[in-house]
């Protein structure tokens, strides 16, 4: 626990750092903001990390593929599970899927999200510039509740987006799914409530900076 903790306190520390440094960009074309930091960070980190995220699209994308063959699958070998699984692996072979590469990615970017929560959590805020636009203060919540509905809004659209891209869930599966399309957003909205508001700002930020990274994909993907 001690190593988990020393190792998030380095990056966080990272984090912050970075955020230093956009901030002074933003001083020295005049306009001093950690509003404006935050979004070029948030959009550092996105870009940095794109690469992985598009891995993430594409294996789910792979997936939502080969569902028709899939569910073929799952209906001639209903009454053998063994028969099935091996039936499934061999076609994932053959199409060059793996159904758990889509997890790495995440996996990876954990220690970078972790962190960048750790460090606007207790961002060490300028009073004189720690306002931005109808924001009082980047290091306290929203009073006027606009970024929690926009957080969870966003999250809504992304997980609608990320869900499309996935294969159909069936029975207990598919109940669970929709109930986390609303789920999620409802937390991620009532959490954002008590949220330091430039916490919230990335992760309104990060959330369309994907949505519009999968977009992107997807368009290219057709012109292809």
């Amino acid at each position: 626990m001690g190593f988990f903790s020393g190792i998030m306190d380095l990056l966080s520390g990272i984090m912050s750092t970075f955020l230093d440094y956009c901030y002074a960009f933003t001083q020295s074309v005049g306009y001093p903001s950690y509003g404006i930091a935050i979004i070029m960070l948030t959009i550092i980190i996105k870009l940095v990390l794109s690469p992985l995220t598009a891995k993430q699209i594409r294996s789910m994308e792979g997936m939502q593929l080969l569902q028709p063959k899939i569910k073929e699958l799952q209906k001639k070998y209903k009454g053998n599970q063994k028969k099935m699984q091996e039936e499934m692996s061999k076609l994932y072979r053959e199409m060059g899927v793996n159904p758990l590469s889509g997890c790495l990615p995440i996996l990876i970017q954990m220690p970078f999200l972790v962190s960048i929560f750790y460090a606007l959590r207790s961002y060490p805020y300028d009073p004189a510039y720690e306002s931005f636009l109808w924001l009082s203060s980047l290091g306290q919540p929203d009073e006027t509740y606009i970024l929690p509905v926009l957080s969870a809004l966003s999250t809504f659209l992304i997980q609608k987006q990320m869900t499309g891209a996935q294969p159909d869930a069936e029975g207990p599966q598919a109940m669970q799914q929709k109930i986390m399309k609303v789920a999620m957003p409802l937390f991620i909205g009532w959490i954002s409530l008590t949220f330091p508001s430039g916490l919230v700002i990335y992760w309104i930020i990060s959330n369309v900076f994907q949505g519009a990274q999968q977009m992107i994909m997807g368009r290219l993907k057709k012109e292809n």
